[in-house]
């Protein structure tokens, strides 16, 4: 990304946020009463034609505490599956601002009625003082006076949600005003909560009691800890194990506005300034149930391209071609994977979008390169920003401005400045908008086949405040200082309620109004809509707009990197956790921060490896790059003011980076497998290790290990000066994925230290599962294409197992990823041992799109045998034996292993067996068999 203004203010910054709070005139000690008015009266309540009842509310007590109550709310609750639940409170008499229908299409509540009319009408329809309303797995319960409503899951008793306020309770009942929303759930002190985003947690993945969530789209650079950060995502899983039983459930607050989220251990207060409360309760009750629910109904995380799955390389700083040249070179030369080559805004003309600079990145040397790179299979991404330059010699805007696509304040585009000075902001809530960036992606497109957009400064990132004008008596931007200095003249906007609220969220951890660094919340877009409401869908609905542009160019699959996210962003793009620093704490919070953003249904997520800024020791990148091999996305990126720190910079990093990013790209066939299983079912690809293991307390707020997929541990190195690593090992078997004769067991969770060596990452494969991996490779294209091999984990030493394991194939470049287009292949992977057989089989689903690529599978690998030579060979493909097996070779490798946990004397012995010179056609069934002779 581009440099955010704060990253080189941390020196300074006790001081800037003295001056900044100044001239924010904020109070930063709240004077709030503890409980605003006394709640809500349900007084009618009827059946609604779709099957979900509909109840009018009164307000008890008037206050004019952040302003008016509105006296009359229509409550809409409706159960749309049996497993989620909706609540919908508006005002009954007049409709509010919501997120709208088209961007995250849902179902419409009941339509409102004249409240005052319709109460007296249904004065005889009120249920009695406390009554129910369920499906089959989820109960709405609700009282009256004051009225208050539970979720509960009817499978089980549990109750999810609880809305009352008693007396002693700190929090208020039911407030509902213009600009000020709060409601409140009890929870149970032992449950673990995961979400509400998007922010940098210092204390990891689990919510922490007493820290601020504050969710509002925010230019503020990720070293900020508990600081409203570049997404908004208002939903929270809750893990709960009730009597050595594990259930999860999520709830999603879907509203645009800035709100607090006050979470204090046994209760979670939601204050927002803005919308309509419209819950979301999910049932779960496995973590991995939740992300299924939750996706199904936000949209499925986008298809991904095999390409994107490789390694990238990025820098702001690569001031010409012949840089980005070399690079490429130089990473051939250290033989380290490489994918895809990015440009930051270097390539740009000016730091104008959709332009190319023609002394440091002509046209005709940038194709040749292009030419080259594509004939390898390596890609090329670029940056835009939304924020579009005031020239008028430059086309883009010339076209924006003839197709009226810009946000208006007071009937004008409204300016701000980012890299290129003053700018206009695309309104991607207007059609017009939409169809005019899809035409300049065309263009671009024409100009510079490139292959993936980078969007970023969308949240929307604005340099200065207020309303502004380009001054005439001086140069803006100079040229000279940095550039995200303001430069415009400004004056402050304060004179509206929606510049100047009457709740202070938390923005920017420091209450500063929510028109600080970017649009003044009283413009206004598409069709009347206040920035104040719709700014936190800024990025989203850009990253929508850019979908359709890639999709259209040539029917292939996009690949988009977005900065700002919202509750659906992952349908489409992919997500970075934006500026972090080169230090072992932001090694350490990325983790938690990738974690987060797969149950956000935002799956391919990464960190800027080594830090984007300042330079990293070469110990941390070394240990960073081991990391960054297993996130879903894998990316090194730096600013210019960096030195640089492509991963061959250093021998000590490339030899880390070989034996990391080697291991990924002989994964890359999982890796791609688990993106399909993200798309059709929401899983995310790295999680934590409760996802496999719910029942198990001691992982719930672990931060420092995590799965990729179900059955691959990841125990980095994150401090300094370590050569081992301490590991928290659920139970059962576990192998080196690195060397498979290494084995631990356990029968309980157990910590163990481990040996890890500069260069080494320990990376595990848990029992009962079967990996699919090729042979690896400098470039996806050319690993893709190289033989498969199978590695069977079975429980060690166990006289009996099982193992499963899938595997999905395709066209990459087809905008859908799914079965029965005649372009995939799906296969599943099956594994027994017992009764000294051995039996290894598939089962294909559409088999000719791997047959056509002549994919075989060339070797299988088992570990935990109890068992030594191999007997009575067979082979079967498609039902029909194979009579000539004389090219299989079998190998078996010893592996030791304490007999008991924590003992070091007496071994236990299994066996890792490879069998070898298979030529198995990947796209038919097959079984191997064979009997195995008993170790004395």
């Amino acid at each position: 990304m581009l440099f955010s203004q704060s990253s080189f203010f941390c020196s300074i910054l006790p001081l800037f946020l003295v001056i900044l709070l100044s001239i924010a005139r904020v109070d930063v000690v709240s004077t709030v009463p503890t409980k605003i008015g006394q709640g809500y009266s349900l007084i009618s309540v009827e059946e609604s034609p779709d099957g979900g009842i509909v109840g009018l509310l009164q307000v008890k007590q008037k206050n004019n505490v952040y302003g008016p109550d509105i006296p009359y709310l229509q409550l809409y609750v409706k159960h749309e599956t049996d497993n989620r639940l909706r609540v919908h409170i508006t005002d009954a008499q007049k409709e509010r601002w919501e997120v709208p229908y088209d961007l995250i299409p849902r179902e419409k509540p009941a339509a409102l009625k004249k409240a005052i009319a319709w109460s007296r009408k249904n004065q005889n329809s009120v249920l009695m003082a406390s009554s129910e309303y369920e499906s089959n797995e989820l109960i709405f319960a609700f009282t009256t006076d004051p009225f208050s409503f539970a979720v509960k899951r009817k499978s089980d008793g549990q109750t999810l949600f609880n809305s009352s306020s008693d007396e002693s309770d700190p929090y208020s009942p039911l407030v509902f005003k213009d600009q000020y929303l709060e409601i409140s759930t009890k929870l149970p002190l032992d449950a673990s909560l995961y979400g509400l985003g998007e922010n940098t947690q210092p204390h990891g993945i689990k919510l922490y009691p007493g820290d601020p969530y504050t969710l509002f789209t925010t230019d503020v650079a990720a070293i900020n800890l508990n600081t409203d950060l570049y997404g908004s995502h208002p939903v929270y899983m809750d893990l709960r194990n009730v009597n050595r039983e594990a259930f999860a459930h999520a709830v999603l607050l879907l509203n645009s506005n800035g709100m607090d989220v006050f979470y204090a251990g046994t209760s979670l207060t939601y204050k927002v300034i803005g919308g309509v409360l419209d819950f979301y309760f999910f049932s779960g009750p496995t973590p991995l149930d939740v992300v299924d629910q939750y996706t199904s109904f936000i949209g499925r995380p986008a298809p991904m391209p095999y390409w994107a799955f490789g390694f990238h390389q990025c820098r702001w700083g690569y001031h010409n071609l012949s840089v980005v040249e070399d690079v490429v070179e130089n990473y051939q030369k250290a033989k380290i994977p490489l994918d895809v080559i990015w440009n930051d805004d270097d390539h740009m003309d000016g730091h104008k979008d959709f332009t190319l600079n023609p002394v440091n990145y002509p046209r005709p040397k940038l194709l040749a390169f292009l030419e080259k790179i594509h004939a390898r299979g390596m890609k090329y991404v670029v940056i835009i920003d939304p924020g579009i330059g005031v020239n008028n010699s430059y086309g883009v805007y010339q076209r924006g401005l003839a197709n009226d696509v810009f946000i208006k304040y007071q009937g004008k585009p409204f300016l701000g400045q980012v890299w290129p000075g003053a700018v206009n902001f695309p309104d991607y809530l207007n059609p017009k908008t939409v169809d005019w960036w899809i035409d300049e992606i065309r263009r671009f497109h024409e100009l510079v086949p490139v292959d993936g957009l980078w969007i970023d400064m969308n949240e929307v990132s604005n340099f200065c405040n207020g309303l502004c004008t380009i001054p005439k008596d001086k140069q803006c931007p100079s040229g000279t200082g940095p550039g995200w200095i303001c430069c415009l003249d400004c004056k402050n906007l304060t004179l509206t309620n929606w510049d100047d609220p009457p709740y202070k969220i938390n923005a920017s951890g420091i209450k500063a109004l929510p028109g600080y660094k970017t649009i003044a919340m009283s413009a206004v877009h598409y069709k009347g809509i206040l920035e104040y409401n719709a700014h936190s869908l800024y990025g989203f609905t850009e990253t929508i707009a850019t979908h359709s542009g890639l999709q259209g160019l040539e029917g292939k699959r996009p690949f988009i990197l977005s900065r700002s996210t919202y509750v659906g962003s992952g349908h489409y793009a992919a997500h970075w956790t934006g500026d972090n620093k080169g230090t072992w704490e932001d090694l350490r919070y990325s983790i938690s921060t990738v974690l987060n953003f797969g149950l956000f249904g935002v799956p391919m997520v990464g960190s800027d490896i080594c830090g984007f800024y300042p330079a990293p020791t070469e110990e941390l990148c070394n240990r960073w790059i081991e990391v960054g091999a297993f996130y879903p996305f894998s990316r090194d990126h730096a600013n210019f003011a960096s030195p640089r720190q492509e991963l061959y910079q250093w021998d000590s990093v490339a030899k880390s980076a070989r034996n990391a990013l080697g291991m990924r790209y002989k994964l890359l066939p999982h890796l791609y497998t688990l993106s399909y299983e993200a798309h059709i079912n929401g899983a995310p690809i790295a999680r934590p290790l409760f996802f496999s293991f719910p029942t198990i307390t001691e992982l719930y707020g672990l931060s420092t290990q995590f799965l990729v997929g179900s059955s691959i541990m990841v125990s980095p190195v994150l401090e300094p000066n370590k050569t081992e690593v301490k590991i928290l090992f659920p139970p059962g078997t576990w192998y080196s994925l690195f060397d498979m004769t290494q084995v631990i067991v356990s029968e309980k969770p157990h910590n163990r230290t481990l040996d890890a060596p500069l260069n080494v990452i320990n990376v595990h494969l848990y029992q009962n599962a079967i990996i699919p991996m090729q042979q690896g490779g400098l470039i996806s294209k050319e690993a893709r294409m190289t033989p498969f091999s199978l590695v069977v984990a079975f429980p060690a030493g166990a006289t009996t197992g099982e193992a499963k394991g899938k595997l999905f194939l395709d066209d990459d470049e087809l905008p859908e990823m799914k079965l029965g287009n005649g372009y995939s292949t799906y296969i599943e992977f099956y594994a027994t041992t017992g009764n000294a057989t051995v039996k290894v089989w598939s089962d294909v689903q559409e088999g000719k799109f791997a047959l056509d690529k002549g994919w075989i599978i060339e070797k299988i690998t088992l570990l935990g045998m109890d068992t030594i030579q191999g007997k009575s060979f067979a082979i079967e493909v498609d039902g029909n034996p194979i009579s000539d097996v004389s090219k299989i070779e079998f190998s078996e490798t010893m592996q030791n292993y304490p007999m008991k946990l924590g003992e070091e004397g007496d071994k236990r012995t299994s066996v890792v067996v490879e069998v070898k010179g298979l030529e198995l056609p990947l796209g038919k069934k097959f079984t191997v068999s064979w009997q195995m002779g008993i170790i004395s």
